[in-house]
Parts: structure tokens; sequence; C-alpha cells
């Protein structure tokens, strides 16, 4: 049996890279080794301690193989080299992190694998990408572009959590947006990484046009993902009725006072946004319609990148904005909500966030499209200052 299984290497042994290394574990397909930068000894001397809703407890849990670094893992070829870190341009380039396996001395050996990036943002395979073409002009890089939603979170250096859910959308990388199609070879390779994580138990959905729907993902995280971040506080602080706070007597909400925001003119977004439940009436006349605001600045500049096409791609959901605040709504709302976006997280516990990929892209994307967002800059400028504050920390105690 051993001789059948494909050697897949996963880069990047946090909350997202552990789980998807047990389920490609769980394929029986795969050969797992894994790089764990910042957590090796831990993991290595007790193994992940995982706590799933969806895949039970287990004690010790370790991959086949674990290593420190990714030169260590240069023994064998590979059919898949999975990059589970997060995408932070500004520490380390994806061509960097996996420059040993971009060496002649590796490439020259053996083929090079199909790389699959599981990260959040945009443009995060641009780097790689001109790597690869830079390492053999004459062949297309074989890169599998993905969307990931999932609920996972480390609670220490080898203790996972996990909820009851992970999906995945998969695409090939292609560096225009403009073909929407995949051929029986890009069919056969999706088919068959996909055939290996849902043998595992996650579900997967092989798509022909992976940006639109990455683009689609990047709605939350460069808005609502990214107000946690600026706040410090999660989105139960944005959407969460008082009377359904934790503790507070679940009655109907009393009436606005006559002086609230509530009773002044409505803008047009606040008219839009009103069905939307809110943590107060101020956040209701100002917060929500500025998220909505936000949004549709994403949603303009994705009707010019992903316009429909005549071969049947629908371009951006229209109703995308409203969708994306009512179901995020109607989650935090709940007085047991408790989800901590995650770019909130690295902030708390002061780690650079991924705001390049996640609003930077949107920005320098926009500017180049001539799409005005004042809003979404303004997002960025001021996670930039955090961002800095952030960066200089983590050089001050390297």
């Amino acid at each position: 049996m051993a001789s059948h299984l494909k050697d897949v290497l996963l880069v990047g042994f946090g909350a997202v890279g552990a789980i998807y290394s047990l389920i490609l574990k769980r394929s029986g397909v795969a050969r797992v080794t894994a790089v764990a930068r910042s957590n090796y000894d831990a993991v290595n001397a007790h193994g992940l301690y995982i706590k799933s809703r969806k895949y039970g407890e287990l004690q010790g849990w370790k991959p086949d193989r674990l290593l420190r670094s990714v030169a260590q893992a240069l023994d064998r070829p590979y059919s898949y080299v999975v990059i589970t870190t997060k995408a932070i341009p500004e520490l380390i380039r994806t061509s960097t992190l996996l420059e040993p396996l971009l060496q002649p001395e590796y490439a020259d050996k053996y083929p090079q694998p199909t790389y699959v990036l599981m990260q959040n943002g945009l443009n995060v395979e641009v780097d790689l990408y001109h790597a690869l073409k830079k390492l053999n002009a004459s062949e297309e890089p074989r890169i599998i572009s993905t969307a990931v939603w999932i609920g996972t979170g480390m609670l220490n250096s080898n203790t996972v959590e996990h909820s009851e859910f992970d999906r995945v959308s998969l695409g090939m990388y292609r560096p225009t947006t403009t073909n929407t199609e995949n051929t029986p070879e890009e069919t056969a390779i999706l088919e068959d990484f996909a055939h290996i994580l849902a043998a595992g138990g996650t579900e997967t959905t092989v798509v022909p046009e992976i940006q639109r729907v990455r683009y689609s993902k990047n709605f939350w995280n460069a808005c609502l993902g990214i107000t946690a971040a600026l706040t410090r506080f999660p989105l139960t602080a944005v959407f969460r009725p008082p009377h359904l706070a934790p503790g507070a007597s679940q009655t109907a909400p009393p009436p606005p006072e006559p002086s609230s925001p509530s009773q002044e003119p409505q803008t047009p977004s606040a008219l839009a946004t009103a069905d939307i439940p809110s943590a107060s009436p101020a956040i209701s006349a100002y917060a929500i319609p500025l998220l909505y605001d936000a949004m549709n600045e994403v949603y303009a500049l994705g009707t010019v990148l992903f316009p429909p096409s005549e071969s049947g791609s629908p371009g951006i959901d229209p109703d995308i904005v409203h969708k994306t605040l009512v179901n995020t709504s109607r989650l935090h709302a709940r007085p047991e909500a408790n989800h901590r976006a995650s770019t909130l997280v690295d902030v708390e516990n002061g780690r650079p966030t991924e705001v390049e990929v996640i609003l930077g892209e949107l920005v320098r994307m926009g500017r180049r499209e001539g799409v005005p967002m004042p809003r979404i800059e303004t997002f960025y400028a001021l996670m930039l200052i955090i961002q800095n504050q952030l960066l200089q920390q983590k050089k001050a105690s390297l």
C-alpha cells in the first residue's frame, strides 16, 4: 500500500495547516511531511492536541514526518506542496519560503510538484508563479489556488480547536482572468487533489475560475475582518443587540429614544441596511452603512475585474454585499456567538497581519483600474499604522 501513497509536503503548521494535514492523512492516500517553523519543538515533543467537533479529540497526533524547514524536505519528490502559512510578503515571500525546492539541486533531480496555496487574500500566487517561470520558462507552472472556509484556531503552540466545518473551493491559478475554462489537464490535476481532500473528510468544489471566488471571499476579510482588527472588538460589538448579549434578559429591544440617531434623516445606505441587527441605534445609523458602502466599493472593482462572460461566467453576485452583511449579522447577533476574526486575533497577539494581500492588493487594483475606493483606502491607511508597529515589534524580538 505504501508505494501508492502520494507524498505531500505541507508548509505552515498553524491552525489551518494542522487541520488540513489531518485531513490529508485521513484520506489514506497521502503521506504527509509537515514543516512546522515556529512550533516544531512543542509538536515534536508532544504531538498535536486536536479538539474538533467534526473529527473528534486527538491527543498527540503527528503527520508522517515533522520537519523544521523546507530545506530538510529535499530527499524526495512531492506530488503536491501545500502552503498554509499566512501571506505576509513584508516578512517573507512565498518564493523565498519555498526557495530550496526552486534551486537547481532539487529541480534538476525531481519534477516540480503541483503547488497548492491555501491562503487568504488576493494575488498571493503571483510571486510563486514568476519564480517557477524563471526556473523553467517553457513550462506553465501548476498552481492550485483555493478559497478556504474553516473555523479553527491555535490555543497554544500544539493545541488546535476546530469547529464542525471546513470546505474549500479549488481552481488553477492563471495570470489572466479572461480565461474562465479548465483544460482537460487542469481538470485532472484539480480533481485528483480534490479527491484526496474529500477522502479526508473536507467538502470540496472544483471551479473553472478561482480568482472570482477568492475575490468574493475577500469582501468579508477586507471589510468585516478588518473592522474587528481596527476596533479591537469582535463583530458581536457591531451586530449583537443588547437584549441578546450573554446575561441580558431575552426580551424585545426597547424603542429608540426620541433623540437617538435613528430619528435623524436616513441615508440611502442606512435605509438599505435597516434590516441588519445592530449593537446600538448609532451603529445602525453610521457604522453598518459605512461597512455597506465599503463593500460596495469592493463590488464596483469586482464588476470591472470579473465581468460576466459569454462562456457562462456569472461575474460577481450582485447581491453579495447585502448577503454578506445579513449572514454575518445573523451569526454574530446570537448570544452564544464567540467568533474572533483572524486579523483581530493577530493584532491581539502582536502578530503582523495579512493587510497587504487583503487590503493593499484591493487598493492597488482599484487605482490601476480607475475605480475610486476612499473607504477601503482609509481602512488600508489605518491598518498600515498598526502593521508598522507589529512589524517593528517582531523585528525587535528576533
